[in-house]
């Protein structure tokens, strides 16, 4: 009753004036300089706002008030702008280069600098990482007004002692999308009904940016122009505080840090980060609700525990990241049972907090700038006083994936070390060794069994690197840029035939690169030993062959060719003069397959995994530069499947009737492969499409239900799920879809419950999980014994003339699995030449 007469209030404060609602406390304002309602047209909450408006919004208060000025810092997928408006008095812009050297400072181990409350503490306001979460982009436009015009003396302090960076949106792209989603379904009056469309966005909805992909994931992964824009500019400035505003159910009410506990048994950051900083600034946040009479909840939900959020990512880096959940009115007004909540009244909550941040940070900037250089400097103790005194790594066939590798420890900020024998190593002891521990060490035992989100996230598995701790420092030569990275020879000229190593992470995009020009290739399914233009070679499985004479065009046009995929790709490609090879198979071999270019579709829309799709889609855009068809359910029945010869369905929940099932499996069975993913493998086996079965629990109706307290039900229950784990998996090396593989062994990343037993036939199961799976995050011993260990990763199960290809597990996760995606390019490319013993 309390929470509906409040809300009854502040609707009806709104009506009577909607700049007064958010801004009294901060009168009075500078006139010249115009409020978002001013330049807007609307009041802020009576609509969503465009992105482009907010970009513009903002860059008119740099140019009309001397507090502030407007960077961008990067641009996404779809071309938006990422601003940073940054707010301080006159004095400190003026100023910045040498305040930014000082803060800087405090970063930097080697200095003992102790002028703690002499420098403005640096705060970034971040805000809708999750556009369909848009509350607080339209509170960033009140804080940069608030910031740019306000002349109370509160303001003006904060100012002094304070630089202010303001990210008005993180992702852009589906903040659009939700905006023109919430904004065409707006009635007048308001409806509030929570069936109305307004509520209820269509798939993919406004959450994730253009590929689909969750940016709130992305810290740590640095797959997106949107967060390797961020991080970018966050390694140049270091932010003390940094926000990440979102929102939750609409029948919730408003969250603040402290989190729930760390899941880790020994975090990594300090404990002054996540209990005392967490609980200083939660106490600010309180009082600051309270005076507006809103209620809200700490501690109970959300964790820390991943490191690659918007409010962990900071942690690692002598910062306080703080989470904010705002409870959503999804769209302008909708109707809870605690009263109606409203799109102004979100606004609001985000609004008071982050000036409320500002105050908190300012009133302890001396802390948090003590903190900060303590932080940096017990990062060379702990590390002087671990055993491992760094990782060494490398890999003698595949380059790409390790230039990929480094590419991610270079972005972090991570040092690396290139050795004369054409390894690499990191020292542990460096600025960063919180980063090093985060990207190398795994943990299998934690203080908590259930997780927000993923258990593990070793990015080295990521990336399925061979590497080993070192008890002594290495020395080598600093790597301080990707260019020239990878060592190839320019190929020579050959009129006879080239080979391209199969073995490096960019063949399949040099294959189709080759193809899409019109010329014939074939792989090898047999390893032979070759001589080529550079001596004896040993090829492997999977190794192209493109014969010269066979093509439609020239034997210079086909050098031009080759010249141009090298210098896009980096690929190793060999000249042979003869199809007699040393050893194995001939270069005409019956075992030298000429190879089909993929005509490939993936199902999209209602029921489907988005995620899993834009991974996809993401991989085949930006590394393999391929198109794919993306069909939506709504119009799988009346389209026409037989000009695609591979078919692509990752998880969901598909209710595909009798009809349209038979048209896959006949379409299946005409010579095509359907590759399925994560429960849409799990729904193959269900549907009898594949003659394969899973291994599921045993009901026993005869046992005693043993008795457990009601309150413990959410977690007893939450543990059994696979949240994310990292797992190792034995490849069948011969398989078509293993080709490229050195190493039987590989980390797969498992965030399912799908367990598909290995195949009946000897010959399907390309890969099995090991008996020893758990490499890396939390997983019951009645999960690893009853399941893992006697599950099969991935089937390949033969369909009338075609076959399913059944990841049991998502080999393209969050775009970073370098190490899997190999096996799903495979399925891609090879998958058509695959002819399953029966």
């Amino acid at each position: 009753m309390r929470k509906l007469l409040i809300l009854a209030i502040l609707c009806l404060n709104y009506q009577l004036s909607a700049q007064d609602y958010f801004l009294e406390k901060f009168k009075p304002f500078n006139k010249n300089i115009p409020s978002p309602e001013e330049f807007l047209g609307y009041g802020i909450g009576e609509r969503h706002t465009r992105h482009d408006l907010i970009v513009a919004y903002l860059k008119k208060l740099s140019e009309v008030s001397a507090r502030a000025s407007f960077a961008e810092y990067g641009r996404t997928h779809e071309g938006r702008i990422l601003s940073m408006l940054t707010l301080s008095t006159p004095e400190n812009l003026s100023d910045l280069p040498n305040l930014k050297e000082k803060h800087l400072a405090f970063t930097d181990p080697a200095q003992n600098v102790s002028n703690y409350d002499e420098v403005p503490v640096f705060v970034n306001l971040a805000y809708n990482v999750h556009g369909n979460e848009p509350s607080s982009s339209e509170a960033a436009m009140l804080a940069a007004y608030t910031f740019a015009a306000s002349e109370s003396e509160e303001i003006r302090k904060y100012l002094s002692n304070a630089v202010i960076f303001i990210d008005p949106t993180i992702n852009p792209d589906g903040r659009d999308r939700h905006t023109q989603w919430a904004n065409s379904y707006q009635g007048s009056p308001l409806v509030a009904d929570p069936q109305d469309a307004e509520h209820d966005e269509y798939w993919p909805g406004g959450r994730t940016n253009h590929y689909w992909f969750d940016l709130n994931r992305d810290w740590l992964l640095g797959i997106n122009p949107e967060s390797r824009g961020k991080l970018n500019w966050y390694h140049q400035w270091y932010p003390n505080v940094v926000t990440d505003f979102h929102e939750m159910g609409s029948q919730s009410t408003y969250f603040f840090e402290p989190m729930k506990a760390n899941g880790s048994l020994d975090p990594i950051m300090p404990r002054e980060n996540y209990i005392d900083l967490n609980n200083l600034f939660g106490d600010y946040f309180a009082k600051a609700l309270d005076s507006i009479g809103s209620l809200y909840f700490t501690k109970e939900v959300f964790d820390g525990t991943y490191p690659g959020y918007g409010s962990s990512y900071p942690d690692l880096q002598g910062g306080l990241g703080l989470l904010f959940e705002q409870a959503s009115s999804r769209g302008h007004k909708q109707t809870t049972p605690f009263g109606e909540i409203t799109f102004p009244f979100t606004i609001r909550n985000q609004f008071t907090s982050s000036i409320t941040t500002v105050r908190a940070a300012v009133e302890n900037k001396a802390l948090l700038r003590k903190y900060q250089q303590d932080f940096f400097k017990s990062a060379l103790s702990r590390a002087s006083a671990s055993r491992i005194k760094g990782y060494s790594f490398g890999d003698a066939y595949d380059q790409n994936r390790i230039k990929a590798f480094v590419d991610k420890l270079l972005l972090h900020r991570v040092k690396v070390l290139k050795n004369n024998d054409g390894s690499y190593f990191v020292p542990a002891r460096q600025p960063q060794y919180r980063m090093v521990q985060t990207v190398f060490e795994t943990y299998t035992r934690y203080r908590d069994s259930v997780f927000y989100d993923a258990s593990a996230w070793s990015l080295a598995n990521f990336y399925n690197i061979s590497y080993s701790a070192q008890s002594r420092e290495l020395n080598g030569t600093p790597v301080t840029s990707l260019e020239d990275f990878v060592k190839i020879l320019p190929t020579e000229r050959s009129d006879y035939a080239y080979l391209i190593d199969w073995d490096d992470y960019n063949a399949p995009a040099a294959l189709h690169y080759l193809q899409s020009k019109g010329l014939v290739l074939s792989s090898s399914f047999r390893p032979f030993t070759s001589q080529t233009n550079r001596g004896n070679k040993n090829f492997h499985y999977g190794t192209l062959l493109l014969p010269v004479k066979l093509q439609k065009k020239n034997s210079d046009e086909v050098f031009n060719l080759l010249k141009e995929v090298q210098e896009k790709f980096q690929v190793p490609v060999y000249a042979v003069k003869t199809g007699l090879n040393l050893s194995g198979v001939d270069l005409g071999s019956r075992f030298v397959r000429p190879t089909e270019p993929p005509k490939a579709a993936m199902i999209i829309g209602e029921g489907v995994r988005s995620y899993e799709a834009g991974e996809v889609w993401h991989l085949l855009d930006t590394r393999v530069h391929m198109p794919i068809t993306k069909i939506p359910v709504r119009s799988l029945k009346g389209a026409d499947l037989d000009k695609y010869n591979t078919l692509v369905m990752v998880s969901g929940n598909y209710s595909f009737d009798d009809k349209l099932l038979g048209k896959i499996k006949s379409w299946t069975e005409k010579g095509n492969t359907l590759i399925t993913i994560g429960t849409a493998s799990k729904w193959a086996v269900d549907k009898k499409l594949v003659n394969e079965t899973l291994i599921e629990e045993k009901k026993d109706t005869l046992a005693t239900v043993q008795r457990k307290p009601y309150a413990d039900a959410g977690d007893n229950i939450g543990k059994e799920s696979v949240g994310g784990i990292i797992v190792e998996a034995e490849l069948d090396l011969t398989h078509p879809i293993a080709f490229g593989y050195q190493k039987e062994r590989i980390p797969v990343y498992k965030n399912n419950a799908v367990w598909l037993a290995p195949s009946k036939n000897a010959y399907a199961t390309v890969s099995k999980y090991t008996q020893s799976p758990v490499i890396d995050g939390f997983i019951t011993d009645k999960n690893r014994d009853e399941f893992l260990r006697k599950s099969a990763s991935l089937i390949v199960s033969p369909v009338g003339s075609g076959r399913v290809v059944m990841f049991a597990d998502n080999p393209n996760f969050r775009g970073s699995w370098y190490g899997t995606n190999r096996l799903f390019l495979n399925a891609l490319f090879l998958g058509n030449h695959i002819n399953v013993p029966k």
